[in-house]
């Protein structure tokens, strides 16, 4: 593992909650009625609540997604996560989709210990080509000031086929060389839904000193296997009331789930 990836998680395997951010200003599904603070706080609480090790900020609910987002989504992210700062007790990363150099930004001006991103790789996505620069994001983070901020690089892009066809394990493989990320993210296909166990065994087989994480789908009755092979992973969806990503989360649903983790953990 990285010193900031052990810095931030330690050596225990990481379960990250998300909180998903009500759709900010300036989107096409945001609601000036909705409390955006309000809502955040209540999924933040929950999670905490349930034991969760850390938490990640994303704005999920601004579809249709950008690779270069406005500026506006951004400082509003910063100011919600602002009037939250007094109630986080874990650590607390961030993810401004699908935008790297936002989410190094946001990382940097609101103190996460961590961000997440498609740093690398080029694909045919939802929202076009798809070809982000992890050099050039590295170097902002340290030029702000934060070489010390861990980089979840999601290797495998939700909404999108990567246009380099080298096999996943050697696509990971070869970010790790040229990269440095501090922990490999392995998705499924789309928001909620599972990567393959294939997938996550063939990247850990190739990186076993790297932190190597399910980055989507991971449900209450996978979580284990999951765990078996991962070195930690993140979970949103399968928090929700009913399961719906859409929804708030269910604090009967995340205790359950970090209840089945500490099984698996001891």
């Amino acid at each position: 593992m990285t010193a900031n990836f052990e810095q931030v998680f330690g050596r225990t395997k990481p379960v990250i909650g998300m909180v998903h951010l009500g759709a900010l200003p300036g989107t096409p599904l945001h609601d000036p009625t909705f409390d955006l603070v309000k809502g955040a706080r209540a999924d933040l609480l929950a999670l905490q609540d349930a034991g969760f090790d850390a938490v990640m900020f994303g704005n999920e609910n601004d579809r249709p997604y950008e690779l270069s987002v406005d500026t506006a989504s951004t400082a509003a992210m910063a100011a919600i996560i602002g009037q939250l700062k007094s109630d986080i007790t874990v650590p607390f990363g961030v993810n401004v989709l699908w935008d790297p150099m936002a989410s190094v930004a946001l990382g940097a001006a609101t103190g996460a210990q961590f961000i997440r991103e498609i740093f690398t790789g080029t694909y045919a996505s939802d929202m076009g080509v798809w070809s982000p620069d992890a050099g050039k994001a590295m170097r902002y983070r340290d030029r702000l000031g934060r070489s010390d901020m861990a980089m979840l690089f999601n290797v495998s892009a939700e909404f999108a086929h990567s246009l380099d066809q080298r096999p996943l394990a050697d696509r990971a493989r070869s970010a790790v060389f040229s990269s440095i990320p501090d922990a490999v993210l392995v998705s499924g296909q789309i928001t909620g839904e599972a990567a393959a166990l294939s997938d996550l065994e063939a990247v850990k087989a190739v990186l076993p000193d790297i932190a190597v994480m399910a980055n989507t789908g991971v449900k209450h009755d996978t979580v284990q296997d999951v765990l078996r092979i991962a070195d930690g992973c993140i979970v949103g969806s399968s928090l929700k009331i009913d399961g719906d990503t859409w929804k708030a989360i269910d604090p009967d649903r995340a205790r359950d789930f970090m209840d089945r983790v500490r099984a698996v953990r001891g």
